[in-house]
């Protein structure tokens, strides 16, 4: 799918759920001519392996948020695989923080304290790509938050992407990223949950924290 047909197809999702954007003179698609702003893009992948779309999401000029999902099989299918990814786990999570339209059926809203702020957090839902997890364990949100509350967290949005495979061999990893960058400790965190064994699976989640008194 090139970037023409990934605009038209980004541009007709917003609009089902009453989000107007606009084609600026680079390709992006733009809020009422200015951020947040929205762009996608797909690498095919190698034959037989899937290939790859690029979110990024512009908050302002120092700010954005970056979000890569895979897409299995050849072509258009590959891509609108990895699109279904998209609105599967991120698309509803960011509308609700960057464009304030939130359903809350397609994701959980909660509200943490994190130092001396209050903040709601939108959760998306948990995705697996294979058959080894039915469910993320309870105690991965919980240490996670315990994890943020040990951060000095600007009064900003900020959004995590929480990552754990597991091989039916027994070996597992877990990845956490804060504002697209490695975070240590809340792969630690991550790494302390007992996560379910099995077959071969590979599970994310993808969060946005807006500050509630700001």
């Amino acid at each position: 799918m090139d970037d023409t047909a990934l605009q038209k197809y980004l541009l007709r999702l917003f609009e089902r759920h009453d989000v107007e954007l606009e084609v600026d003179e680079d390709g992006w698609l733009v809020t009422d001519g200015d951020f947040p702003a929205v762009r996608a893009s797909w690498q095919e992948g190698p034959p037989g392996e899937p290939g790859r779309l690029d979110l990024d999401v512009v908050l302002s000029e120092e700010r954005h948020i970056e979000e890569s999902f895979a897409g299995s099989g050849g072509g258009d299918t590959g891509c609108r695989d990895a699109l279904h990814a998209f609105e599967q786990s991120a698309f509803h999570v960011l509308l609700a923080a960057c464009w304030y339209v939130t359903d809350d059926r397609r994701m959980r809203i909660a509200a943490w304290d994190i130092g001396v702020r209050t903040w709601d957090v939108f959760i998306g839902p948990f995705g697996v790509r294979g058959a080894g997890a039915a469910s993320m364990p309870a105690e991965a949100l919980a240490s996670i938050e315990a994890a943020l509350q040990r951060e000095a967290l600007s009064p900003e949005l900020h959004w995590l992407r929480l990552v754990h495979s597991h091989a039916a061999a027994g070996d597992s990893r877990c990845e956490a990223l804060l504002d697209n960058e490695p975070w240590t400790a809340g792969t630690l965190a991550l790494a302390a949950v007992p996560w379910p064994r099995g077959s071969d699976y590979v599970a994310r989640c993808f969060m946005l924290l807006d500050v509630r008194d700001y």
